[in-house]
């Protein structure tokens, strides 16, 4: 089993910034990828950022230039800095870890809301 607990979410103004973090604990090893997806009000649920142990990330067409993600292999933990925050990316944010045998897990979820 994995865990991912996720934190840094809030309320913060349109064009600001924040920082979320998922923390990654239990059976780790064989964890392939880790990313960030989120889920607005009424939509379903989207990919926002993934990250694999080769390095190589993923971003959704709306946030590319705006977020980054990354990791802290020493504390097991990924991050996702988001600048430029429009009302639009409001919404729950999840982390996942996905394995090398395509087992996902999720995160409880963090709130982003994006004042206009």
């Amino acid at each position: 089993q994995v865990q991912l607990v996720e934190s840094g979410g809030g309320l913060v103004q349109a064009g600001g910034s924040l920082r979320l973090s998922c923390a990654a604990s239990g059976f780790i090893s064989n964890i392939n990828a880790m990313g960030w997806y989120r889920r607005a009000p009424g939509k379903q649920r989207e990919l926002v950022a993934t990250l694999t142990t080769g390095a190589i990330t993923n971003y959704a067409d709306s946030v590319k230039g705006r977020f980054t993600i990354s990791r802290d292999n020493a504390k097991n933990t990924v991050y996702q800095q988001m600048h430029s925050l429009k009302p639009e990316d409001t919404a729950v944010y999840y982390c996942n870890a996905v394995n090398y045998y395509s087992i996902n897990y999720w995160g409880q979820g963090t709130q982003v809301t994006v004042s206009s």
